[in-house]
Order: structure tokens, then C-alpha cells, then sequence
């Protein structure tokens, strides 16, 4: 069997105390931010220090957990993978995922993605893999339904930033809908 976590352009990995500059320069960007999640005041580099050291000293894992996204080319950090709001119940998980503007059109959000879908169907046990994306970010949208998301509702106006409110899409991929063409790698 192939390495799980690496694929033919990215590897994902845990945070390193070291990637502290890296995730601050994801913050940079107010549109980036904001496609993501939302704006907050400015931090100081201490602050993204001990962030960052918090996590590369997690346990790996767990309920919510956010890998780096690493290019195998030279090894630059490209962004990050994150996986939160578990239901090992119901077998569901939320994903998200940012990539810097220099690594963007790659397709390295397209890899990590489906790296962490494997591991998450495969490993995990998970059945359901959802995401949210505001209604303007078409970039994201288009990612999420090229790799076989299909949309399943939308929350109208439902975060208000940037002066008004904004519709939120929601999608969802099956580990079924998700193998459909992606054999698991071990059987290949």
C-alpha cells in the first residue's frame, strides 16, 4: 500500500511550531479570510506563535484536527486541511480547506481533499463528509462539486460580513459516492 497521506502533488502532515509564519500569512489576505470564515482584529506574531505550537503539541487526530498541506516539490507550505464537528454516531464530519494564493490552480486542494476523504471513509468509519461555503465563494463551490459534493441546501442570509448578509450552500459526499471511481488504494 502507498503512503495514505501523500499524493502525486501534496502530502499532508501534523503542524509544526515552525509553520507559525505560514499560518499567518494565510490571515493576511481580508477576501481570503473572509471566504473562509470571518474577519478578526489583527494579531501579533506571538499570538500566531502560540497558536500554532498549541497544535503541532496535540495528540494526532482526535474529533477536530487541522493538517498542513504540503507540496511535494520542494516541500513549501501550500495551507491547510481541517476536519471538525464529528458525529461518530451518525458518521458524519465537516472538512474545509485553504490554500495560499501562490499555491492556488494547482490542484492541490483538489488532493488534500480527497487524501482526507480516504482516510476519513477508509480509516475512520465515517459514512457523510460536509461542507459549508458562502454563496460567493465560486472558487470553493466548484472545487467541492468537481470532487463529486452534491449541494444540499442553502441558509439564506445567513452570516452577516462585509456590510450585508450572505446565503451559506451546504454539500455532502458519501463514502459510497466518494469511492465511486476511487478504489480504495490498498485493493489496487
Amino acid at each position: 500500500m502507498s503512503e495514505m497521506w501523500t499524493g502525486e502533488k501534496v502530502r499532508l502532515r501534523g503542524v509544526e511550531t515552525k509553520d507559525w509564519e505560514c499560518f499567518r500569512d494565510l490571515a493576511q489576505n481580508t477576501v481570503d479570510v473572509r471566504n473562509a470564515d470571518m474577519v478578526e482584529p489583527p494579531r501579533s506574531d506571538e499570538s500566531f506563535r502560540s497558536w500554532t505550537a498549541e497544535r503541532a503539541g496535540r495528540p494526532p487526530g482526535g474529533e477536530a484536527f487541522r493538517l498542513v498541506v504540503e507540496v511535494l516539490d520542494g516541500g513549501a507550505f501550500a495551507g491547510a486541511v481541517t476536519v471538525g464537528e464529528t458525529d461518530a454516531r451518525a458518521g458524519r464530519f465537516k472538512t474545509g480547506i485553504e490554500i495560499s494564493r501562490d499555491h492556488r490552480g494547482k490542484g492541490y486542494a483538489a488532493e488534500a481533499t480527497e487524501l482526507l476523504l480516504t482516510y476519513m471513509f477508509a480509516e475512520q468509519r465515517h459514512n457523510k463528509c460536509e461542507v459549508e461555503v458562502y454563496s460567493f465563494n465560486d472558487a470553493s463551490l466548484a472545487l467541492y462539486r468537481r470532487l463529486g459534493f452534491v449541494e444540499e441546501g442553502r441558509l439564506r442570509q445567513h452570516e452577516f460580513f462585509a456590510g450585508s448578509y450572505h446565503d451559506v450552500v451546504l454539500l455532502g459526499i458519501t463514502a459510497a459516492e466518494h469511492w465511486a471511481g476511487h478504489p480504495y488504494p490498498a485493493l489496487r
